[in-house]
């Protein structure tokens, strides 16, 4: 079993624990996920299965979407209200205001990532030392937020939708626009919505997923590129061959197949006219 599944995850449960719960179900070894899901948030999780785990980064770099709200007034040490409260402080905003704050934040900013994340500092991560009671510097990262839509905005809480980039943190945003609000903020809920073009719509609970709901590598990459080759080259292919200007001159990843429609191979460029696999059926 070679692929992804499209799992909606509850309230409460870790991204491991969809890994483990996954293994478990369908008596597999290699499962993985695609990008960390906080246990206080729900939404889409996307899990490589078999040679798919090779591939967790394609996806672990696509564009994000969530919706969630943002409550103003305290700061809390994992930036959602899961955790401590730290600060308080009471400001009467006006919608107006948000509005227009909120604007200023479409577009790329550096974003400094909670102490709550998995980020690893010198071998260890973030949220390790925060457990420990210790704050590091972290070093702040471009990220980019293509759109930020405000649903509502009602008792000092903001309702919202947002489609970001890889690496951005819901809930540093949510304390940084408190922060230019000259407030404090977190999350009070948050929910993925769609991870590059797969949609939460599309996914399923543990107990509904069935193996019928498996996203093949055919079907993963089937408006890639494709490059048909004979049986012998098919079978250098199997063995982790080096293809180059003989076969392609393609500039983009793509896979090859057998004479016979079958996949074999997802290869990417490392140089010019030469590619290297990076999955092998």
């Amino acid at each position: 079993m070679d692929g992804f599944f499209l799992v909606n995850k509850h309230i409460g449960m870790t991204s491991h624990d969809v890994v483990s719960m996954l293994k478990h179900k369908f008596k597999l070894d290699k499962v993985g996920h695609t990008g960390t899901l906080d246990p206080f948030a729900s939404g889409l999780l996307i899990v490589c299965v078999g040679k798919a785990t090779k591939l967790s980064f394609l996806l672990a770099d696509a564009n994000k979407s969530y919706e969630g709200t943002i409550v103003f007034g305290k700061h809390y040490d994992t930036y959602d209200v899961t955790g401590q409260v730290i600060h308080e402080k009471e400001v009467k905003l006006q919608e107006n205001s948000v509005r227009q704050v909120v604007e200023t934040f479409i577009g790329g900013y550096d974003q400094e990532p909670p102490m709550h994340s998995a980020i690893k500092i010198d071998g260890q991560k973030l949220y390790h030392l925060a457990r420990q009671g210790k704050t590091v510097n972290r070093p702040k990262r471009a990220v980019m937020i293509h759109q930020f839509h405000i649903r509502s905005f009602r008792a000092q809480s903001l309702a919202f939708d947002v489609h970001v980039s890889k690496g951005t943190y819901i809930r540093s945003l949510a304390v940084d626009i408190a922060s230019a609000l000259g407030t404090y903020g977190a999350l009070s809920t948050l929910r993925r919505t769609a991870i590059g073009t797969y949609q939460l719509k599309d996914a399923k609970t543990i107990d509904d997923i069935t193996t019928d709901d498996l996203i093949t590598l055919e079907d993963y990459f089937k408006d890639y590129p494709k490059v048909v080759l004979n049986d012998y080259m098919t079978n250098l292919v199997k063995h982790g061959i080096i293809l180059d200007e003989r076969q392609t001159t393609i500039h983009k990843p793509f896979v090859v197949h057998n004479e016979h429609g079958q996949f074999i191979a997802y290869y990417e460029p490392v140089d010019e006219h030469q590619y290297k696999p990076v999955l092998i059926r």
